[in-house]
C-alpha cells in the first residue's frame, strides 16, 4: 500500500512539474493540503536523494533537480519508502531473506511476490512525473 508519505511526495513533484519554477514549502503545502512541517520532513528527503534542489533567498523554494520527464514515479517511491518490493526477499535493491524464511530456494510465496515486484516497477519505472502531469497513461504490458 502506498503511504502517505509517499502520496504526498508524489503531489507535491507534481506540483513542481506543472509550476515549472521554483516553489515554497508553505506554496506547495497550501495548494496540495500537505501539512508544512510534514512536507519539509518530505522535501528533506527528496533533497537528500536528489531529485528537488532547494535554493535560498527571495526567489529561493525548491524545484525539480532534472527535467521532470527523467524523473520517475518510482524513484519519488523509492526515495520516500525505499524498495518497491513486497517482502525484502523479492527486493532488487535491498534483498535479504525473510526473517522467518526456511528456504528461499524452496519458497512458494518468493516467485509470485517477485513478478508483483516487476510488474509495479515496470508500470512505475515507465511513468514519468511529466507524463502523469500531462495526464498520460502510458501503454503497459506485463
Amino acid at each position: 500500500m502506498l503511504s502517505q508519505k509517499s502520496r504526498h511526495a508524489l503531489h507535491a513533484m507534481l506540483f513542481l512539474t506543472r509550476k515549472g519554477a521554483s516553489a515554497t514549502a508553505a506554496e506547495i503545502a497550501a495548494a496540495e493540503n500537505i501539512p508544512h512541517k510534514f512536507l519539509e520532513q518530505i522535501l528533506s528527503q527528496l533533497r537528500s536523494r536528489g531529485l528537488v534542489i532547494g535554493k535560498r533567498g527571495p526567489t529561493g523554494g525548491y524545484v525539480l533537480s532534472r527535467d521532470a520527464a527523467q524523473i520517475s514515479f518510482a524513484e519519488v517511491l523509492r526515495a520516500i519508502d525505499g524498495p518497491l518490493a513486497l517482502a525484502p526477499c523479492a527486493s532488487r535493491t535491498e534483498y535479504r531473506p525473510c526473517p522467518d524464511c526456511r528456504s528461499v530456494e524452496e519458497c512458494e510465496i518468493r516467485p509470485v511476490l517477485i513478478a508483483v515486484r516487476d510488474a509495479t516497477a515496470a508500470r512505475l519505472e515507465g511513468t514519468s512525473l511529466a507524463q502523469a502531469a500531462a495526464g498520460e497513461t502510458p501503454e503497459f504490458s506485463p
